[in-house]
């Protein structure tokens, strides 16, 4: 089996089932594969060095792109809601709306700060940005072996595509599903485009894309990769799924998390700021053990 799965970050319910959902897939082969991942707090650093590292939208609110006003609105915002957001007493269904309604007043603030395109870059040069550790190996690897990478994000598209674009990880295999802003002709923020992408309705996001999974048929196993229990429906669209491998970090409030983090992942990585479980079953499913 795979040594890193005894990580002392490892959590399993069943490690049993987790065997044999890898078997299957090394079976079908790494053809056979794609990687449907979540991109803040999963793919970035949660924290480094005791410091919360930024999400997209943090990446702005911390930016000379925006007033210092804009920044104590989007601060009360985020006051008033992120503790909704991972409150494990509340239903989904109670959250929804809520969610709805931060994403929908955040970005009609930010539109209004009028931020240039051509600033962004700098933005997330300055930042506290960072991917996790072991990034590159695993961007790398599912290139080489032409593995789909799909990132679903409820932050902001631009900024995220900037982030690995800036890691020089962003390859031709990295589809991106996201918040994208909408720029005049002068270069500056006018809206968002299309449909509000927020941490609970991927699903939606992942149905909207079906041409997206058609494409993809031939890929019915699935590595999942995400932070949030809303982030288990990122594969809904994907038809005809024979196995799913799905992996959730638990970055936060982990003992009143821990149980419902085990009960929807098939792994839980506990406080893990890496890639290494990620990177090492990557590794065995396309047959570098």
């Amino acid at each position: 089996m795979i040594p890193e799965l005894s990580n002392p970050s490892v959590c399993m319910r069943d490690p049993q089932r987790v065997e044999e959902i890898l078997q299957s897939m090394v079976k079908a082969g790494s053809n056979t594969v794609q990687v449907i991942a979540d991109f803040d707090m999963t793919l970035t650093r949660f924290a480094y060095k005791g410091k919360r590292c930024p999400t997209c939208h943090n990446i702005l609110d911390n930016s000379n792109l925006i007033s210092n006003e804009c920044r104590e609105e989007l601060k009360v915002l985020l006051d008033t809601y992120y503790p909704i957001e991972i409150d494990s007493a509340r239903s989904i269904a109670e959250k929804l709306p809520l969610m709805v309604e931060w994403w929908t007043k955040a970005h009609k603030i930010l539109v209004q700060q009028k931020i240039r395109k051509d600033l962004l870059a700098t933005a997330v040069r300055d930042s506290d940005a960072m991917l996790r550790e072991g990034y590159q190996l695993l961007f790398d690897h599912l290139h080489e072996h032409s593995i789909p990478l799909l990132i679903f994000s409820a932050g902001i598209g631009d900024i995220l595509e900037e982030v690995i674009r800036q890691a020089g990880v962003f390859h031709s295999n990295v589809k991106v599903f996201s918040n994208y802003m909408d720029f005049d002709e002068s270069g500056l923020l006018k809206a968002f485009k299309g449909e509000l992408i927020h941490i609970y309705n991927k699903r939606e996001g992942a149905l909207l894309n079906t041409g997206h999974f058609e494409e993809l048929r031939t890929r019915p196993n699935v590595l999942l990769l995400g932070d949030s229990l809303g982030d288990l429906t990122m594969a809904d669209g994907v038809q005809d799924m024979e196995n799913i491998l799905k992996i959730g970090f638990l970055n936060d409030k982990v003992e009143e998390r821990k149980q419902s983090y085990l009960d929807s992942f098939d792994i839980v990585l506990v406080q893990d700021e890496t890639l290494e479980v990620p990177n090492a079953i990557m590794l065995y499913l396309t047959g570098n053990k």
